[in-house]
């Protein structure tokens, strides 16, 4: 793959801002509950619930319901393919680093 192709390699579902920061999100501390979301990101329910609905249709994203406490809480997690994705996210930004500390070191 050459160099200009790797800038678009990424998805629209996976490289718009809230999402990626969903699923960066969900990387760090694997597994999310709605309000979890909410509270970070402080958007609307509707709309935090538009994102993670795109990511669970990309394949991305899971979620369960679980018991904590007396309530019941949706989780969300990573998939394989999610995690795959995010990872070779971070490879592809650790490349791009690591070419321009080349560039400013040769200069």
């Amino acid at each position: 793959m050459d160099k200009d192709e790797l800038y678009l390699q990424f998805d629209s579902v996976f490289i718009e801002k809230t999402r990626l920061s969903m699923m960066t999100i969900l990387y760090r501390e694997e597994r999310v509950s709605f309000n979890r979301f909410k509270k970070i990101i402080g958007a609307t329910d509707g709309a935090i619930y538009t994102h993670l609905q795109k990511l669970q249709d990309a394949g991305y994203i899971s979620q369960k319901k679980e018991l904590i406490g007396n309530t019941v809480q949706t989780v969300y997690f990573l998939k394989r393919r999610g995690r795959e994705l995010f990872q070779k996210y971070l490879r592809f930004l650790e490349e791009v680093i690591s070419e321009q500390k080349k560039r400013e070191v040769s200069r």
